[in-house]
């Protein structure tokens, strides 16, 4: 790639934001990593500090810096969608407006995901709305609030004053590790296991029949950072939106076993009733704790690794959810991962780098 390539990469710290600008740098890209705090500075990203709610802030933290990419994959969750479409919308037209008056961007991406089909979480998957399955970047916006839709339309609002290409980005659950992150199922999953395995308790599956029983996929962070840089280096993939996923799929009534024998224990399938994880480790913070400092974890608060409740989101929706990849493929794009192996391969590095057992 051209080292004419300048990339901002809003959200660093977090799973998609993290495994782009790995990819970035790797493919000779100077990559600046935009966070709230400066801390971030690992294989060649070079750190942002800035509050995208702070103009000021911005301002002073984008000086001197001339993106040709923008890739803005965070979002803040608030009480109510109201609340949700006002901040992550002010979150993206904030950056854009900064970076504005230098014209300096070609290309912006953004990273929604799949509630963009299933609605926003005040009326997630709930009958009446729900798209027909596999769900295709076609099927119209539900007549709901959604600060998905807010941020595309930021986007392309300022596509059309500044000039520039975009692309929107809908991964299904993106599975790869970050600390601290609000949507996070691979490391919920690797705790609540562990957790199992110390107490020796069954790993209960915690969601809906019809997830239990029904085709699913997920994506892979680093899928979905390959995407995306194809997609800004790809002249046929602009002004485009994008599902993006493994490219496998499968049912959980199989992969639950599959994570369970992985960390060896015994496994408990949907027995005809929904067990939320949220209620299940609400009461797992002491004992979070006294395992990792057991073990020599480098995390102890158990709240920094999961997402029980987003995790809940998932598994206990009333249908199956996949994604059609037509549409990217039909363009070039061939990323693919054994969903088997990204979550194998999560739990391999959570243990290497001593955050599970």
């Amino acid at each position: 790639m051209s080292n004419n390539n300048i990339a901002l990469v809003v959200g660093a710290s977090g799973i998609t934001g993290s495994n782009l600008a790995d990819l970035l740098v790797s493919n000779g890209w100077q990559t600046y990593g935009l966070s709230r705090n400066a801390g971030l500075n690992s294989n060649g990203v070079i750190p942002v500090a800035a509050n995208l709610l702070d103009v000021a802030s911005l301002q002073k933290g984008l000086d001197n810096i001339h993106p040709t990419h923008v890739f803005f994959t965070t979002w803040m969750r608030n009480d109510t969608e109201a609340e949700n479409i006002r901040i992550n919308s002010a979150l993206v037209r904030n950056l854009l407006d900064v970076l504005s008056p230098n014209k300096s961007v070609k290309h912006v991406a953004l990273v929604t995901g799949l509630k963009h089909y299933l609605g926003p979480f005040e009326a997630y998957a709930q009958a009446g709305t729900l798209p027909q399955t596999p769900v295709r970047e076609e099927h119209p916006r539900l007549p709901l609030d959604n600060f998905y839709y807010a941020q595309e339309d930021e986007v392309y609002a300022a596509a059309k004053r500044d000039g520039f290409t975009w692309s929107i980005h809908r991964p299904h659950t993106v599975i790869g590790k970050a600390i601290g992150n609000a949507m996070n199922m691979g490391s919920t999953l690797a705790v609540y296991a562990s957790i199992c395995k110390q107490q020796n308790l069954p790993f209960v599956w915690p969601g809906s029949e019809a997830q239990w029983n029904g085709i699913s996929d997920v994506t892979d962070a680093r899928i979905l950072a390959e995407q995306l840089l194809w997609a800004a280096t790809t002249p046929a993939a602009q002004n485009e939106a994008f599902n993006i996923a493994n490219g496998d799929v499968f049912r959980w009534n199989w992969l639950w076993y599959q994570i369970a024998q992985w960390f060896g224990i015994e496994a408990a399938g949907y027995q005809g009733t929904i067990h939320p994880l949220e209620e299940t480790m609400k009461d797992y913070k002491d004992l979070w704790q006294n395992i990792a400092t057991a073990n020599g974890l480098q995390e102890t608060d158990i709240n920094r690794l999961t997402s029980a409740w987003h995790t809940d989101l998932d598994l206990g929706r009333p249908l199956e959810v996949m994604t059609d990849m037509s549409k990217s493929r039909k363009l070039g794009f061939t990323g693919y991962k054994s969903t088997r192996d990204t979550f194998f391969e999560l739990f391999e590095q959570m243990r290497s780098e001593r955050l599970i057992p």
